[in-house]
């Protein structure tokens, strides 16, 4: 404790804190937040370099380890770069899968996190009612893939495995399950005030100082800026798909759960239209070489994750390893914008902001 009561605290690295080896370094003044200063890096484990090592597919099983409560979502947005390098072209119905595993991906993923921000809080029933519904999800990833965590389901061309053949209609029927128990939720959590007094007016950020920090995802959707790399740069077969992008303008943490509430929503409104425009025949990968060696060249993949962007850059020389691969990290730069989002704040709304960014860091320790 310095001269003018001033205490220096750890908050993290421990696991049930942070949501993984997260430490952040706190000055407090009494219950007030002075400072605080995150420190990453715990969790990680050279997975750029690893990728330079590894030819293109060998690395593929481990982009599922970097947001690992998203892995379809990462094998994707890999998979489009190492496509874009070999200027090939997707099957139609691998691409209306990809999106249908997409979109139960993020469900799923705005699941664990409502679990973990209810816990964050004080309430411990969303957990087992969001676990509820996301095990309907495991089990169809189940019965594509075999796996229930890591898939590796979305590959360089397409998908690994076709649909089993009753996967629509138990599809259809996990959807018609779950629409109604989002309602739920909602009522589960707004409809206590503890919940509203927890969330309404903390953490409040204005949409140009969000920008300037290169915050993503739903934060800066619930600052109301109206962006969304499904609309924006659509990808796959996301433009012939009906849906909006929902914002919310109080710019605080309700706005950030409001945000990824009504994106659960929209989840199922996009599998339903998805899963109608499937073609019921049909190639689920593109013909590829056992051995991939792209020609010379950059490129990009970047897709829009639970978390916001989440971006593969690979640079090849021709041969069959990647020259280069980076990653850009929503959760790392999110948590990066810790200092400005939490200063001045109580330490109990900390808490609260913390909980709100959704952490993994696998994905941002790399």
């Amino acid at each position: 404790m310095s001269e003018n009561n001033e205490m220096i605290i750890n908050f993290g690295p421990q696991h049930p804190s942070t949501h993984g080896v997260l430490r952040v370094i706190v000055k407090l003044d009494g219950e007030i937040v002075r400072e605080a200063e995150p420190i990453m890096g715990y969790l990680h484990r050279a997975q750029e370099k690893i990728a330079e090592n590894r030819t293109y597919l060998q690395y593929l099983p481990l982009t599922d380890r970097l947001d690992y409560v998203s892995s379809m979502i990462n094998n994707h947005a890999y998979s489009l770069a190492i496509e874009e390098l070999l200027g090939i072209e997707v099957p139609r119905r691998a691409e209306f899968i990809r999106v249908i595993m997409d979109e139960f991906q993020r469900f799923a993923s705005h699941c664990l996190w409502m679990a973990a921000f209810g816990l964050d809080i004080g309430a411990i029933t969303p957990l087992f009612y969001s676990f509820r519904e996301r095990e309907y999800v495991m089990d169809l990833f189940e019965s594509v893939c075999g796996a229930r965590l890591t898939y590796s389901y979305i590959v360089p061309g397409g998908v690994r495995y076709d649909l089993p053949d009753d996967f629509v209609k138990n599809a259809k029927k996990a959807i018609e399950l779950i629409k109604p128990k989002i309602d739920e939720y909602e009522d589960l959590l707004e409809g206590g005030g503890v919940f509203l007094m927890r969330t309404q007016g903390i953490g409040v950020i204005k949409p140009e100082d969000a920008i300037n920090l290169g915050i993503t995802g739903p934060i800066l959707r619930g600052c109301g800026v109206e962006t969304d790399l499904r609309k924006t740069e659509p990808y796959s077969v996301y433009d012939e798909i009906d849906f909006k992008i929902h914002t919310e303008n109080t710019c605080d943490v309700f706005s950030t759960y409001k945000v990824r509430i009504n994106e659960m929503r929209e989840s199922m409104n996009i599998l339903e239209q998805a899963l109608d425009m499937l073609p019921e025949k049909g190639e689920i990968t593109a013909n590829l070489p056992r051995i991939l060696k792209p020609p010379a060249g950059e490129a990009y993949g970047t897709v829009e994750s639970p978390r916001g962007v989440l971006g593969f850059y690979v640079v090849s020389d021709g041969s069959e390893k990647p020259y280069r691969v980076r990653i850009q990290s929503p959760t790392f730069i999110n948590i990066s914008a810790i200092p400005f989002l939490v200063k001045d704040k109580l330490i109990a709304d900390f808490v609260a902001i913390m909980g709100t960014i959704d952490v993994v860091m696998g994905e941002a320790d790399k």
